[in-house]
Formats: C-alpha cells, sequence, structure tokens
C-alpha cells in the first residue's frame, strides 16, 4: 500500500513563518488530491492572526483541517499530540512554521515511508539533511555512497515523518520514561537540552533501540531558524540546499549495504571494516565528543593522545571519514593502541583544521567575524549578568 501521509504543520505565533511554509507546501508536487492537511497551532494570547492564516489557506489536495489548542501546551506536548496523527492517518509528516519544504517533499517522504514500512531498524524519516555537527558546533557532511539516503542514530525535527507502528513504538517506550540522566551513549549537550524538547527523548530512544532515522542524500526542508520562543535571533547556520530537481525515483539502500551509517555523535559506524580492528573494541572519534570506554582499546580521533599511534591519516578529503577509507597520508588524525602508553611527537594542527573547514577568509572578513564574536560574548556575558 502507498502511503499517503497527512501533513501537520506546528505553528505557534509567527505569522510570517506560517505564511512561507504554506506557500512551499502550496508549490509541491502531489499526485493524489486526497491528503490531509492539518495547521495545529499552539494556544496564546498575540495570534490570532495566525489562526486567521491558516483558515484562509486554500488546500486544494484534500481536506483541512484548522485545530486551535485551548491551552498552551508548549513545544514538547505540541509535537507529541502532532505525531499521533500517524495513528489515525497511517502515516504523518511534521512541519514546524520555521521550515520550508522542497517541491518534492511528499514525494520523496511518500516512498521514503513505503520503502521503511517493514525495517525494523528504522524508525523515522527525515525531510531535512544535515551539514552541520551540533555538537560540535562544526561542518558535516555524510558520505556518498551511491544512494539517495544515509542513516543517522539523531532524529529530526527539521521535516520528520513516521509510520503508524514507528510511532507506536516509540510511544510505548516514552511513556516508560521520567527523565534524562547523563550516560556516556548521548553527547552531554543533548541530555542539558530543556525539559521543553522532545527531540532529546527521540534521539534517546534511537540509541537505546539501536534504531536509525532514514536521512536523504539531498534536503527536502530547510529551516529559517526564525526568532521565537526557543530561538534568540534568526540564523542562516541550518539552512541547506533543496532538492528542486524533476527526478523523483529513489534509489534507497538498507542498512546492510550502506556505507553511510552514523551514530548519534556523527561518527561513520563503519570505520572498522577500514582499520582493521574489531569494532566493539574501536571508539570513533573524530569530532572529539565521546568519552573513552573501557571496552575500547583503539581509538581514532584528531586529539594528540599519549598512546602508541598504529597509523596516522591526513585530513584533505571531504568529508573527514573519506581519508580514512582512502588512506590518506598524513599527521591530522590517529589511530592509538590505548593499551600501550607512548608519548605523542605531533602538536595538533588548528589552522589547518580551521581552514579544511571554512575553505578561505580573507583579512576584512576575519576581522569582521573577530570582532562579531567579540561583541557577542559580551553581549552575552552581560545579559548573564543581569547587565
Amino acid at each position: 500500500m502507498m502511503h499517503k501521509p497527512a501533513i501537520v504543520v506546528v505553528a505557534f505565533n509567527r505569522e510570517h513563518s506560517l505564511k512561507r511554509l504554506l506557500l512551499s507546501i502550496s508549490n509541491a508536487t502531489y499526485t493524489t488530491k486526497d491528503i490531509p492537511l492539518i495547521i495545529s497551532i499552539d494556544h496564546a494570547n498575540d495570534n490570532q492572526q495566525v489562526k486567521v492564516l491558516a483558515d484562509n489557506f486554500n488546500w486544494p489536495y484534500g481536506i483541512k483541517k484548522v485545530i486551535y489548542q485551548k491551552k498552551n501546551l508548549g513545544l514538547r506536548k505540541h509535537i507529541l499530540q502532532c505525531g499521533a496523527h500517524a495513528v489515525t492517518y497511517d502515516s504523518v509528516i511534521i512541519l514546524e512554521d520555521d521550515l520550508f519544504v522542497s517541491p518534492n517533499f511528499y514525494e520523496f517522504t511518500s516512498a521514503a515511508l513505503e520503502f521503511s514500512a517493514d525495517k525494523s531498524y528504522i524508525s523515522g524519516i527525515s525531510l531535512y539533511s544535515h551539514q552541520f555537527n551540533v555538537h560540535s558546533r562544526s561542518n558535516f557532511s555524510p558520505l556518498i555512497d551511491g544512494y539517495d539516503n544515509w542513516y543517522f542514530q539523531f532524529a529530526s525535527s527539521w521535516g520528520q515523518a513516521w509510520t503508524k507502528n514507528q510511532w507506536l513504538l516509540f510511544m510505548t517506550w516514552y511513556n516508560k520514561q521520567e527523565s534524562l540522566t547523563p550516560n556516556a551513549s548521548l553527547p552531554a549537550n543533548v541530555t542539558r537540552w530543556s525539559d521543553k524538547s522532545w527531540l532529546k527523548y527521540f534521539i534517546a530512544y534511537l540509541v537505546e533501540s539501536d534504531t536509525y532515522f532514514l536521512y536523504p542524500r539531498t534536503s527536502y526542508s530547510t529551516n529559517f531558524s526564525d526568532m521565537g520562543t526557543h530561538i534568540g535571533k534568526d540564523t542562516t547556520t541550518f539552512q541547506v540546499p533543496l532538492d528542486f530537481g524533476n527526478n523523483i525515483q529513489y534509489r534507497f539502500s538498507n542498512l546492510q549495504e550502506s556505507n553511510s551509517i552514523y551514530d548519534v555523535f556523527y561518527e561513520n559506524k563503519k570505520l572498522h571494516n577500514y582499520l582493521n580492528v574489531p569494532k566493539k573494541q574501536l571508539c570513533i572519534d573524530l569530532y572529539g565528543k565521546k568519552e573513552i570506554q573501557k571496552s575500547s582499546r583503539y581509538i581514532i580521533t584528531d586529539n594528540i593522545l599519549n598512546y602508541k599511534i598504529i597509523k596516522t591519516f591526513g585530513r584533505s578529503l571531504k568529508p573527514h571519514d573519506a581519508n580514512i577509507i582512502h588512506e590518506i597520508p598524513g599527521e591530522d588524525i590517529f589511530l592509538y593502541d590505548c593499551q600501550k602508553a607512548q608519548i605523542n611527537p605531533y602538536k595538533f594542527n588548528t589552522y589547518r583544521k580551521i581552514m579544511y573547514s571554512i575553505k578561505s577568509l580573507n583579512r576584512w572578513e576575519a576581522k569582521i567575524v573577530l570582532f562579531k564574536r567579540i561583541e557577542e560574548m559580551w553581549y552575552n556575558t552581560l545579559t548573564k549578568l543581569g547587565l
């Protein structure tokens, strides 16, 4: 059965954001006219114009339903309520109001949901494709392996979809949780996220259940990060290129054949295949955000550690895991044997790592960035001091 997911738009008090999202939805490609559209608006004292906009929006592709919450739910409860529509409609696409979608978003998501329906290792579909590691605040790109998808043990909040079964399995787990406590299996910043976050629970669920979100190679949603309740100012940090092509044939990999599988720390889970070390004894820490476990005899990282160096790699190819796969020579990345102490003679090349990420920055641009960062640091410090 071909999935025809309901589209659920999550709105609050950003009228201009909702208008922009609805315009992109209306300009998308649909091959049927029985697609439910639900616009769910959380309660606020100043968002009546948002409701007017939703009521007046024309949706010619199926039924449209506007839900205005009687009381303020907050983001976490609101998303969980919206996700529950997967039970009613068999599958659902969730879009928050600061997103913008590709014309092909619905066709891609329908195909991905269909592909994932009988695969227990897939717990959701992302429309967004990351190019930024939110833990290390650095660039990220998944390895290109010839398929239209990759796998990530990190749930998506910038355009996501679930089948009924995927949602019910998560909620069965979620209803047994009380709170998330820091542990080595989760990035420290994730457990520190506000209790208003639903996302951190779904991320913890993926790790605990050893399942994944299927991500697209090319993004079908992008994030404007408009100023709002949880965002102090708008930013282009999370903007990514969208798919505007006409090709709607998708070639998905299963977990066994994919070489583009990433854990919750944005680390490629298949690198052990290229290092000739046991998977269970290897800690992959190219972003430097993991704790070394007692079970990890080997670690591959760019950190300068005083262990025996088995092999070194350069940092030239992109993404950085490609340097290991293709054995690029250099002294930027190290494979260590943690059972053997040894003084490391190398020095960390900070400048080389920076230029690897940003390609180029002229003097004038560097000056502007420097002064802007100093200004932001002072502002944040003064704000914390209440001045």
